[in-house]
């Protein structure tokens, strides 16, 4: 099955239609990331109605800071009831926001409650992939997915020696950066993504969980192997990251 390891189905158009898009692409997983207090119920809810949909749930870095420590320890709460698939969306965004001294220490926090609950964690880290990295490194973090990863070629290194992955949008189709990302990286660190609704690898508004098989197709590609081998491999890294 193909599998997108990333996406923000409560924010998609015709949510049904699209299940339905990407049943018929063979898209046999969507994982949903929760980014606040509603967007994480709204991924638990599609979860249950519809079997091909799993949800990660978290709080997007920017959310974090509009949120007190009690309001994001009670999500926390709310998350280790609710046993989600992963731990996601979390990070630090320095291209919204320059206070990275409060979201090392929110991300800090979601990274404990992965650890705790032993799921993978999905992160965001925008003009902060170093940094990030460094965190997750002194923070001993295991199970890890750096989503849409855009940093430099050199901090590629340092995902493999860790074990961790990167996933790569459906903007590969036309960006020579995540190319070149896709060519440096070996397969078995690798997931695809749609972050739908954006990020379409056509340019256009409304990207949706179907269009995850241009990610595959583009790496098959770059990788010289056919798109049969790409989809075993990366259902491999998924069986391995998720059920290892």
């Amino acid at each position: 099955m193909f599998i997108d390891i990333h996406c923000h189905l409560e924010m998609c158009q015709n949510i049904p239609q699209a299940i339905e898009n990407a049943k018929k692409e063979k898209v046999g997983l969507i994982l949903t990331q929760g980014i606040n207090f509603d967007s994480n119920r709204k991924a638990l809810a599609f979860s249950k109605q519809f079997k091909e949909v799993k949800a990660a749930l978290g709080i997007y870095p920017i959310d974090a800071l509009m949120m007190s420590d009690s309001g994001i320890n009670k999500e926390i709460e709310f998350i280790k009831q609710n046993n989600p698939h992963a731990i996601g969306e979390v990070g630090i965004d320095l291209k919204e926001s320059n206070n990275s001294k409060k979201q090392e220490e929110n991300f800090i926090k979601f990274i404990n409650l992965s650890k705790e609950l032993d799921i993978p964690l999905i992160v965001h880290s925008r003009k902060a992939e170093e940094l990030c990295l460094n965190i997750l490194e002194k923070s001993m973090a295991k199970r890890v997915i750096m989503h849409c990863f855009s940093g430099k070629l050199k901090l590629i290194k340092k995902i493999i020696e860790n074990s961790w992955y990167l996933s790569i949008p459906a903007s590969i189709v036309y960006s020579a950066q995540a190319q070149q990302i896709a060519k440096e990286t070996p397969l078995e660190n690798i997931f695809c993504e749609t972050d739908s609704p954006y990020l379409h690898p056509e340019r256009k508004m409304n990207n949706e969980p179907a269009n995850v098989l241009a990610v595959y197709k583009k790496i098959a590609e770059i990788k010289d192997i056919s798109l049969s081998e790409c989809e075993k491999a990366i259902e491999n890294n998924y069986n391995t990251l998720f059920k290892g």
